[in-house]
């Protein structure tokens, strides 16, 4: 069977699709993944053929006129209204448009396009092949208002007919690796849904020496992901993870370069980049921007959490936890490096994070894997 994965030019939506797309590949099917050009160096290390399509997902916030000096408050209706028009108008047309000679070339049997990525689900409509949702995490960004508009709009330019209702997954099956017992309700009613279990996916690399040394003591895991480094913030929760009796190592991630953040505590370790999937098992908590591969890797892993949400899917994947008792969240000026350090003193001294964490864990173990799905792809063409 030939199989077009596609995803948006971003880790945290090309990422969860890849151990589909190896699987895929491994027991004999023909796959092709159309991404960023950035990716053609990823995909290549894992032996995943790739087509460039698309653009970077700050050019799509460029196309809708948005001065990166001025953006919205996140989280704000006017944050919210240009999400929708970014994610259901200026990337679907771009991606709608680069992906019509790939698939005229390739001819796939089945598209598998990510939760963010609609213009392959509108691509696939106009081709006349079936399609697969596969999400990256909660319900996102479709439930904005004037999301639903935006991409009928693209889709009525296009001469595209979309299903009644609501356009998360463009009346597509859909592949939830979100552990359903923290997914939206109504969502879950709405969708033809099968279960992924989220497999992380990280680059092989070192692990900091830190990480791997007999240690005495608890070891923090600090990142704030690859879109949204901000120097501040780090700076604060540096300063009040430093003050805990544990060792911590920091990702700054690619927005960051770890000499911006000046001299560090001798407890912590700071890298641009470390293997976090292969990290987290040394790990006895995560504190994190909360975009959904850390969430659902640092979940997987059974460890309580600590959110300092920045932008995109992060304030609801903080909600979400926290109100289900797998941890906590600091917001915008509550970010401090008292704060930090009480609130993760909290997560690391009481048992009812890492109970929430452990069952959730236990949930996501149990949940089918890429290779089993792999094995089922065939039923949806």
């Amino acid at each position: 069977m030939r199989i077009l994965f596609s995803s948006l030019a971003g880790h945290g939506h090309l990422y969860p699709l890849i151990p589909l797309a190896a699987a895929a590949r491994a027991r004999g099917d023909d796959v092709l993944f159309a991404t960023g050009s950035d990716f053609r160096a990823v995909l290549d290390g894992v032996g995943i053929p790739s087509a460039a399509v698309g653009v970077p997902i700050g050019a799509g916030f460029a196309a809708a006129g948005v001065d990166p000096a001025n953006r919205p408050e996140p989280g704000s209706p006017a944050w919210q209204g240009l999400v929708a028009r970014v994610f259901g108008a200026e990337l679907p047309r771009r991606y709608l448009a680069d992906l019509r000679p790939v698939l005229a070339e390739f001819r796939p049997d089945l598209v598998v396009h990510e939760a963010g990525n609609h213009g392959a689900g509108l691509a696939a409509r106009e081709f006349g092949v079936p399609g697969v949702c596969h999400g990256f995490g909660q319900r996102s960004p479709a439930r904005y208002p004037g999301f639903d508009p935006a991409l009928r709009s693209v889709a009525a330019e296009a001469g595209i007919e979309l299903p009644a209702g609501d356009l998360h997954t463009l009346g597509n099956p859909y592949l939830d690796i979100f552990p359903a017992s923290l997914q939206d309700p109504e969502f879950l009613a709405s969708v033809r849904r099968s279960p992924l279990r989220p497999v992380p996916f990280a680059q092989p690399g070192e692990l900091p020496p830190r990480a791997v040394a007999t240690r005495s003591r608890p070891l923090v895991y600090l990142t704030l992901g690859t879109g949204f480094g901000a120097v501040p913030v780090l700076r604060a929760a540096i300063e009040g993870l430093a003050a805990l009796n544990a060792d911590v190592v920091v990702a700054t991630g690619p927005s960051v370069r770890p000499e911006d953040l000046g001299g560090t505590p001798e407890n912590v370790s700071v890298r641009e980049w470390v293997p976090q999937a292969e990290l987290l098992r040394y790990v006895d908590l995560v504190v994190h921007h909360g975009g959904s591969g850390t969430t659902l890797a640092a979940l997987g892993a059974g460890l309580p959490q600590l959110f300092l949400p920045q932008g995109a899917d992060q304030f609801d994947n903080a909600e979400t936890i926290t109100e289900a008792g797998g941890g906590s969240r600091l917001l915008g000026p509550e970010v401090t490096a008292p704060a930090v350090r009480e609130a993760a003193e909290a997560l690391l001294r009481e048992d009812g994070p890492r109970a929430v964490a452990a069952r959730v864990a236990a949930e996501i173990a149990a949940m089918p894997g890429p290779e089993q799905v792999a094995a089922q792809l065939a039923e949806f063409a």
